[in-house]
């Protein structure tokens, strides 16, 4: 034979027999290893049969009675555990929420103290601010309005007046010329009138 085939039959045996002997310890089962139920499955197996009864040596209950009792004691400390990370966890949430909280507050804080200062000593939002200068500033340009209108007007009424007080000033002079022309010439009149008497 050649020893390529020689190798490859002992490959295969040897997987053969390896598979085998998975099976065998997987149909078999042992009261030492395995999950509670392959335990519990491997124990009904290997128990005889009494009637509709099963007939379980008290060595093979004692094994499987400490096996489950194990099992319990280790879940009680993995549940102890779990439940000891709750309390951690929800411990941790509590103070994050706390502090949560508390930033909420101080942000509400710094929002309204953004918003918001002290204007000869009283607390005032920005927009009851804004809102108090522009009705001041509409007051003053209202009222600077209301001023130039009325200086714009008595201007015109003193321009008037000038005019009229300039013409009433021409009329007098122009009257004072003509009462001291008309004096100018009863005098005359009564020079005259006074020369013809003495000639």
């Amino acid at each position: 034979m050649n020893k390529t085939t020689i190798l490859s039959l002992i490959t295969s045996l040897f997987f053969a027999v390896t598979s085998y002997s998975q099976e065998f310890s997987e149909e078999t089962g042992s009261l030492n290893s395995g999950t509670i139920s392959s335990q519990f499955d491997y124990l009904n197996r290997i128990s005889n049969n009494y009637q509709e009864y099963k007939v379980v040596k008290k060595a093979n209950l004692d094994k499987i009675k400490s096996n489950v009792l194990d099992s319990l004691s280790v879940f009680e400390k993995e549940l102890a555990t779990i439940q000891q990370t709750v309390v951690n966890q929800q411990t941790k949430i509590s103070e994050l929420e706390a502090q949560m909280e508390s930033i909420q507050e101080e942000l509400q804080i710094a929002e309204q103290a953004r918003d918001s200062f002290f204007f000869l000593g009283i607390p005032i939002h920005k927009n009851s601010y804004n809102a108090m200068m522009w009705t001041i500033v509409a007051g003053l340009l209202g009222a600077f309005l209301f001023f130039l209108y009325k200086f714009s007007r008595s201007h015109k009424v003193i321009s008037i007046a000038r005019q009229n007080l300039a013409e009433t000033v021409e009329e007098f002079e122009q009257h004072r010329k003509n009462t001291l022309e008309r004096e100018r010439k009863l005098k005359r009149e009564l020079v005259d009138a006074l020369n013809g008497k003495t000639t």
